[in-house]
Order: C-alpha cells, then structure tokens, then sequence
C-alpha cells in the first residue's frame, strides 16, 4: 500500500507539470498565432509582385525559371524544433526531409533550422552547411536575412541548383501537415484569366534589375513564414501532446486510487476476520 500510495504521488506531481506545460504552450500558442496571420496578411504583396512580372512580360531572368539547369544539387532547409514534448511534430518533418534527400541522387546541401533537424542528420554523417540552433520563435525577419543570402549566392553561383523547404504547415490548432515548398527555381504556370493592363508596363532601371531585388525578399519572406508558421505548429502540438498527458495521468491517478481502496478494504476486511476468528476461539 506504501508503493501504491507513493505512485500516486509521483503521477500527481506529473500531473501538475503537464497540466503547467499544457497552459503556457496554449498562451505561447495565442501569441505566434497572431504573429503568423499578421505575416500572412503581407505576404501577398512580393508574390502579387512576382506574378505581375511574369505576366506582362517575357524578359524574365531564365536563371530563376525551372527548366532552365540540370537539377544536380539540391538546397533543404529542414525547420524543426530545438525542443521536445511536442508529440509526432519533430519525427513527421525529419521522416519527409530524409525520404526526399534518400531519393535524391546528387549530394545535398542542408540547412538546418532548429536543434532537432540538425542532430538527426549529423548522427547519420550528412554535412550541415548552416545551423540555426534559436528556437523558431526567437527568429527575426532580420535574421532570415542571414538565412537565405548564403543560399541565393549559392544558388546564383551554381553550387545550387534546387532549393526546397520543408516544414509544418497549420491547418488548425488541432490538425498540421508537414509541407515542402520548391523556393527555387519558379515554375511559371500563366494564368489565361490573369488581368491584363491596358498599357505596357515599363521596370525601371530594367525588368532584370526589379527581378534581382524581388527574388531575394521572396526567398526571405519565404524562410520567414515558413518559421513562422513552423512556431504556431510547434506550440500546437505541443499543448495537444501535454494535454493528452494531463489527461492519460488523471487516468492513471483514479485507476491508482481505486486500486489502492480495494487493497485498503481488502486489508482491513482481513483484519476483522482476524478478530472474529480469535474471538471464537477465545470462546
């Protein structure tokens, strides 16, 4: 009765740090959330920017287009967590990001985002090109910066010839994909229905030059939303995780509680027949 009296201890107190857990992922959660539609409303206005180039004219750098290279190295930016306790979150990203760099014949560049991505891979000898260890919340749009120029003059020096990010995307407080986006080189699918302006559009100081600077803030707006969004996920899964716990422990607490009654009764019904069977003996 002592050990089951001491587990049910040691299960409450459980109990009382996933519960804990639980109510700070759920703030941290609100807040990355806002971030993330906040980022979600200006977002539109590079890629509205990009589709206009490629429909009013046909002078876009063909360097940027897919098609136009041999896809001999490829660039994964793997975005994961640098924290457990997050349920299936972690694994589901590392499963897709090695599924794609196994079925990719050439050598991979890999840029890791988040502890957990990178302690995979350099377990399994894959070289990191870049690591960023800040938990994705902790990222700036600033830092993106920092992220993707290396990638873009890869890229642009032919070191490169693909880049891929691979990260959760929300689709709800209870329900994230994991997702993977071809950031370079675009595919342009023109769009018949796509509004035409009357007058020719002239890009000053020319289309090349606009291009040049767009593509850079894509890519980083790109990295940017993708750990943004990456963040609200991991803050997701992490309050269901903890709250499937508080709820497995509250369980366990009762199953506990009604095993140790039973042995409590069944002791003190021993006793009494103890009693009574001297009792009558004493007779």
């Amino acid at each position: 009765m002592r050990d089951i009296k001491r587990r049910i201890r040691s299960v409450s107190s459980m109990e009382h740090i996933t519960n804990a857990m639980k109510l700070v992922s759920a703030a941290k959660l609100r807040k990355a959330k806002n971030t993330f539609e906040k980022t979600q409303e200006y977002f539109h206005y590079v890629t509205e920017s990009i589709e206009e180039i490629f429909h009013h004219t046909n002078e876009v750098p063909s360097e940027y287009l897919k098609g136009n290279r041999e896809i001999k190295s490829t660039c994964y930016i793997i975005v994961t967590s640098s924290r457990g306790l997050c349920g299936s979150f972690n694994s589901n990203i590392i499963k897709e990001a090695a599924r794609q760099i196994a079925e990719d014949r050439g050598k991979p560049v890999i840029v890791a985002v988040g502890g957990k991505g990178k302690e995979y891979f350099e377990k399994r000898d894959y070289d990191i090109f870049e690591e960023y260890m800040l938990p994705p919340e902790s990222i700036s749009f600033l830092e993106t910066h920092d992220i993707s120029k290396p990638i873009i003059d890869m890229y642009n020096s032919g070191q490169i010839d693909e880049v891929v990010i691979i990260y959760t995307s929300f689709v709800s407080s209870l329900e994230q994909k994991v997702r993977s986006v071809t950031l370079l080189p675009f595919e342009i699918n023109r769009d018949p229905d796509f509004p035409r302006l009357e007058k020719q559009v002239d890009y000053e100081p020319s289309v090349e030059e606009v291009f040049n600077y767009l593509v850079p803030k894509y890519v980083e707006i790109m990295v940017y939303g993708a750990i943004v969004e990456s963040a609200t996920c991991e803050h997701a899964a992490r309050r269901i995780a903890m709250e499937n716990a508080t709820d497995n422990a509250r369980d366990m607490i009762g199953e506990l509680t009604l095993y140790y009654n039973r042995t409590r009764q069944a002791a003190i019904t021993n006793e009494i027949s103890e009693i009574v069977g001297g009792a009558e003996a004493l007779k």
